[in-house]
């Protein structure tokens, strides 16, 4: 668009935008719909940022952390558990190893059996946290030290559902991009209706308007700003109110999981704001083609 035909879209036509109902279903079509969409889009940018941050923290996180179970009778866990702790301490690559305490192995358990678990009265195996630096460990050589030093060690890396968890999190955010460009769709399909039905209501006035020799880029232009700026009205409280709801949602933590980390951070904040021109723009297409075909039919 140029920058000319842009200063008339804005400034308009007093005498063109007769042509057009100010109020009535057409505009409250619109407005209701360019603000509905646009709230719909804030939530589903809000979801597609929030899979992405969660994807690269899964495979950052359990990409660098491994658990070594040391299953052994009760007698020798404590001797078992040293011996393994000194291995990783000794192999290179390993940043950190520790044994979770009885404490915590009860706390990884009670969502199953609730807070009330007796840990010492069940056969559960010690758990060793293991953090991989940079660069990492051979995987393969400590299994082998492990199982001829440490017979009840397992060295778990997480590999069977880190991937899984990962792709998930990714196809969500995915899912999140193809929301908002099925919003963009939905939202030029019911302009471009709202369009028509504005266009059919006036058949008679572009018809006077064609008798005193108007052309119909200038009937046109007059629906084509009525119903631009109509959505970037609209879309604009319906992303004010978008992002209201996302900064009432309860911030990220460790215990809340996926859900409460649902918003938007730092620079991402400006995101949403990217909406309102996006629908008007939407909307200048939708109703320029709407606009066109259906002038040219009443020739």
């Amino acid at each position: 668009m140029s920058e000319g035909r842009l200063r008339k879209l804005i400034m308009g036509d007093a005498q063109a935008d007769r042509v057009v109902p100010p109020s009535g279903f057409t505009a409250q079509l619109t407005l209701f719909v360019s603000g509905a969409m646009a709230f719909l889009a804030v939530f589903a940018l809000a979801l597609s940022l929030a899979s992405g941050r969660l994807a690269n923290r899964w495979a950052d996180e359990l990409a660098r952390a491994a658990t070594l179970r040391i299953n052994a009778p009760a007698e020798q866990r404590l001797a078992q558990t040293e011996a393994a702790l000194t291995i990783l301490r000794q192999t290179p690559g390993v940043a950190s190893a520790r044994a979770f305490s009885a404490e915590e192995q009860a706390e990884l358990l009670s969502p199953w059996f609730g807070s009330s678990l007796a840990i010492d009265s069940l056969p559960v195996p010690q758990l060793i946290e293991v953090i991989e630096g940079d660069p990492g460990y051979d995987g393969t050589g400590l299994r082998l030290r492990l199982q001829a030093e440490v017979p009840g060690a397992v060295l778990d890396d997480h590999t069977r559902w880190r991937a899984p968890l990962v792709d998930a999190a990714r196809a969500l955010r995915r899912l999140g991009a193809v929301s908002i460009l099925l919003i963009a769709g939905a939202t030029a399909a019911m302009i471009t209706l709202a369009a028509n039905a504005a266009l059919a209501a006036n058949a008679q006035v572009i018809e006077v308007l064609r008798l005193v020799g108007a052309l119909d880029s200038y009937i046109a232009h007059a629906f084509v700003r009525r119903f631009t700026l109509r959505a970037l009205g609209g879309a604009a409280v319906g992303v004010g109110l978008g992002m209201i709801g996302v900064w009432l949602m309860p911030s990220a933590s460790n215990e809340g999981g996926f859900l409460t980390g649902l918003g938007f951070q730092g620079w991402a904040w400006g995101l949403p704001l990217l909406i309102p021109p996006l629908g008007a723009l939407v909307a200048f297409a939708a109703t320029t083609r709407a606009a066109n075909k259906r002038l040219g039919d009443l020739t």
